[in-house]
């Protein structure tokens, strides 16, 4: 499993929100490549870099942070937030990062979705956003009358290969991993599948390690002490 510690920006700063409430906002560091190369010298290979203005308004506020976040950590960079079109997808691609994740694109906008998928590949990832069994969009501002797992199974019958499957009301709370949630997704959905949210301790990372999840997004654990992240790879050894 593939541990992808997270960098959430917010005005090119690194946060963390709780419950996905910008009201409730906690700034961790002013340079998040500071946080990268901490990531870096830990031995992970991944991080997952959301930039929370483009998620909730659409667009690419943080662009130039994140290049910077790829270009200077030397890690595999997957980013989300605001990419709601073919100019934006192709953009962060073509400046190095490694995988392009579609949220709200996704589910109002199936035409780029499918065109996205068929130019790119395995490049495209979807973030799958989960409340109360529904999809949330709009940087979670939103809930769409939709099932969570009906459009999984979509996502995969379009050629979507990998998910990051958040469980909002465990997200920033550092509570507990939803485990049932990810058991059930990794037995029915046949996608490669990231755990995220309220992924708060050893054991959790080991649990969702021997069902056999892709990978795992680390956040507030790390930032608040609660999470070593050299453990954690001897935890999924």
């Amino acid at each position: 499993m593939i541990l992808f510690p997270a960098i959430d920006l917010y005005a090119g700063q690194a946060v963390r929100l709780l419950h996905g409430d910008y009201k409730k906002m906690t700034v961790y560091e002013k340079d998040p490549l500071t946080v990268a190369k901490k990531f870096a010298a830990a031995g992970v290979s991944a991080m997952h870099v959301v930039d929370l203005e483009g998620a909730r308004d659409g667009g690419t506020p943080n662009f130039d942070v994140v290049c910077r976040l790829k270009k200077e950590s030397g890690l595999f960079c997957e980013i989300g937030g605001g990419v709601r079109d073919m100019q934006t997808a192709e953009r962060y691609l073509a400046a190095g990062l490694d995988r392009v994740i579609l949220g709200t694109a996704a589910v109002e906008d199936p035409a780029f979705l499918a065109a996205a998928v068929e130019k790119f590949g395995k490049k495209i990832a979807v973030g799958v956003d989960i409340r109360d069994g529904k999809v949330a969009v709009r940087g979670w501002q939103k809930t769409a009358d939709l099932d969570a797992f009906d459009f999984l199974k979509h996502l995969r019958d379009v050629g979507v290969a990998t998910v990051i499957c958040t469980d909002i009301g465990k997200d920033g709370a550092m509570r507990g991993a939803n485990l049932p949630l990810y058991r059930r997704l990794q037995k029915e959905i046949g996608l490669d599948v990231v755990a995220s949210g309220g992924v708060s301790s050893l054991e959790q990372i080991k649990a969702l390690s021997d069902m056999g999840l892709y990978g795992a997004i680390i956040g507030r654990a790390w930032y608040e002490g609660a999470i070593d992240l050299k453990a954690a790879r001897e935890a999924i050894r």
